[in-house]
């Protein structure tokens, strides 16, 4: 089976490419299943129900968030009734919405999506390594599922790479997303996790992390806010990453990153 991931999608730009560019790639790469961090679509924060449905048009199969799934008041609406919308699922009991889904990919196989979200850095949430655990323990790979997709969305490498390490053997692909900037790591772990820590940014890379470069600058260079963040208009780039996994495991058998259009390099999967 070929799972596709597509990093986080950064405003107008990063929703164009996206909604462009999808539909053909999935079908070039024979993706079974897609998944797309959308928390940064609407304007740079969040996601609204609209957008959400663009995403899924376009052909994502579920859309994953992370810190800024809250920034759009609507998505505490919404979310309840929108199966394939995750948040992170280390946020308190109580918390609108779900942080993982069994879903069923084109070729029937069942696929679990685990949306978790860091604390290094980040909004103090539950511990994250336990609630995957708990997940995992109830739906496991070859048990209730026969691939598993985890989406940690972190701001340290470090995290990250321990929470591959941690999964390794348990999951078929482990991809970080939050810091926008795709990573060279790509790579099936020990066990036969596929892992990456970044998968970089769907948006312009003409910009501060998507963001139009002047109000950052302005902001390292004085210390002083003197506006709100926007996100870059250009050329956007898809930055995302296409996993296959064996179909008796269920585990990664190689992995290759996808970059498409604007400033970055092009990249595809030769296989």
């Amino acid at each position: 089976m070929r799972l596709l991931f597509l990093g986080d999608v950064v405003g107008r730009s990063g929703r164009e490419i996206v909604v462009d560019r999808l539909p053909e790639l999935r079908s070039r790469l024979d993706a079974d299943f897609v998944v797309v961090n959308g928390e940064n679509s609407a304007g740079g924060f969040g996601i609204t129900e609209a957008i959400h449905g663009e995403l899924i048009d376009a052909g994502a199969d579920v859309v994953t968030t992370g810190n800024h799934v809250w920034d759009q008041r609507e998505a505490l609406v919404f979310i309840e009734r929108t199966p394939s919308l995750l948040r992170p699922i280390n946020f308190p009991a109580g918390t609108p919405g779900r942080g993982a889904g069994l879903y069923e990919a084109r070729n029937g196989a069942r696929v679990l999506v685990i949306n978790a979200m860091g604390l290094v850095f980040m909004n103090m949430l539950e511990d994250p390594f336990a609630a995957l655990s708990r997940e995992l323990e109830a739906c496991p790979l070859g048990g209730g599922a026969d691939a598993i997709v985890v989406d940690f969305h972190a701001e340290a490498t470090s995290e990250k790479q321990a929470m591959g390490h941690f999964l390794d053997g348990r999951a078929s692909l482990v991809v970080g997303t939050h810091t926008h900037v795709p990573t060279a790591d790509h790579m099936v772990l020990a066990e036969g996790t596929g892992y990456m820590t970044d998968v970089g940014m769907c948006g312009d890379y003409d910009s501060v992390i998507g963001m139009d470069k002047e109000e950052p600058l302005r902001r390292f260079l004085t210390k002083i806010p003197s506006g709100r963040f926007e996100p870059a208009l250009g050329d956007a780039s898809l930055s995302g990453v296409l996993v296959e996994t064996d179909d008796s495991s269920g585990l990664a058998k190689r992995i290759a990153p996808v970059r498409l259009g604007g400033h970055l390099s092009e990249t595809l999967p030769d296989w």
